[in-house]
Order: C-alpha cells, then sequence, then structure tokens
C-alpha cells in the first residue's frame, strides 16, 4: 500500500511540475499594458538600467517579461526600464495566470533572488572575457567594466603566483634522516 501511494504522489508531482512549468507562448505587447508591481522589491539604478539597454540593443529582446492576463508585471521590471529607456512600443511577455497571487509574488522574488546565488568559474569567465574583447565586444555591453576585468585578471594571477611559489607541507614523519646519501640515477 506505502509503495503504491508513494507512486500516485510522485506522478501527481511530476504533472503538477510539467503543468506549472510550460509556458505555452510568447507573445508581443504594448509596453503601456505593462503594470509595475507596487511590492516589487527589486531596485534598478539608472546605471544598471543603460546596462540592460545595452544589451537589448546589442543582442535584441532575449528574455520576455512575466506578466499576468490584467499586465501586472512578475518578472522583468528591469527590463521595462529598459525597454522604456530605448523607446520600445512592443515587448515580448509571457503570461502566468496558472499561479495564485501568493505564487506570483513568490516568483518574482524567487526569479531574482536565485540568479544571485550563482557563482562564476573565473579562469573560464577570463577566457570568455578576453575572447569576446578579442572579438570586437565591449566588456560593458557584457556588464563588466574594464575594472572589473582588470580585477579579475589580477585576482587570477595572484592565484598562479601563490600556487608557482607555495611549497608542499612537511610531512609529521620525516622519510630522510641525517647522514642518508641518495644515489639519483643518471645523475653525476
Amino acid at each position: 500500500m506505502r509503495s503504491r501511494n508513494k507512486i500516485r504522489s510522485s506522478i501527481s508531482a511530476e504533472c503538477l511540475v510539467r503543468k506549472k512549468a510550460m509556458v505555452e507562448k510568447v507573445e508581443i505587447w504594448d509596453i503601456e499594458r505593462l503594470i509595475p508591481s507596487a511590492r516589487n522589491a527589486r531596485t534598478h539604478s539608472d546605471a544598471q538600467v543603460a546596462e540592460i539597454a545595452g544589451s537589448i540593443a546589442a543582442f535584441g529582446f532575449m528574455v520576455p517579461i512575466v506578466v499576468d492576463s490584467q499586465g501586472l508585471i512578475v518578472a522583468g521590471h528591469g527590463r521595462v526600464l529598459a525597454a522604456r529607456k530605448l523607446k520600445l512600443e512592443k515587448v515580448p511577455v509571457v503570461v502566468i495566470d496558472h499561479l495564485t497571487e501568493p505564487e506570483k509574488r513568490a516568483y518574482a522574488i524567487a526569479d531574482n533572488k536565485i540568479t544571485l546565488n550563482a557563482g562564476w568559474d573565473e579562469e573560464l569567465l577570463r577566457v570568455e572575457l578576453e575572447a569576446l574583447k578579442g572579438d570586437g565586444f565591449e566588456l560593458e555591453t557584457l556588464g563588466f567594466s574594464e575594472q572589473e576585468f582588470s580585477d579579475l585578471l589580477d585576482s587570477l594571477s595572484e592565484e598562479t603566483k601563490e600556487d608557482q611559489d607555495s611549497a608542499p607541507d612537511a610531512p609529521e614523519v620525516a622519510v630522510t634522516r641525517s647522514d642518508d646519501l641518495w644515489h639519483l640515477a643518471g645523475c653525476a
């Protein structure tokens, strides 16, 4: 009986996730239809809005704004500010009416916070930034300043210097004692 209930609960959970996880289409809406959420806790400086606008101008509007059917913005306030800065009249949206009001508010926070929890493989990032810079991309278009790039190079070169200059810790029990003579093959 227990195993049958476990199977039923895992199947129903899988169906629930599938139902909630699938966005069926991206729509194009007039930007004036969008209503900023009064509960949006995420802030966007003018500099960051300019970065988002620069990214949209360079690559296109790649990530739709998440809204409910009334046009209330759930996620994407910064993209809307950037679209307004670019004087766009239409923007891509995804409508999510399958969530309750508390779920929409929770998603708005999760969408922003979970992204912040990611890290970087700094060596791979350095390689990619150098390659993109060589391909003619401005680092600012990628959200990095020249100073951040320089700091990244400095921190990685410091780590390399430390690795080159470091010696392993001495073992607790020595292998060699005073007056031991070592003979190395092929050495005169």
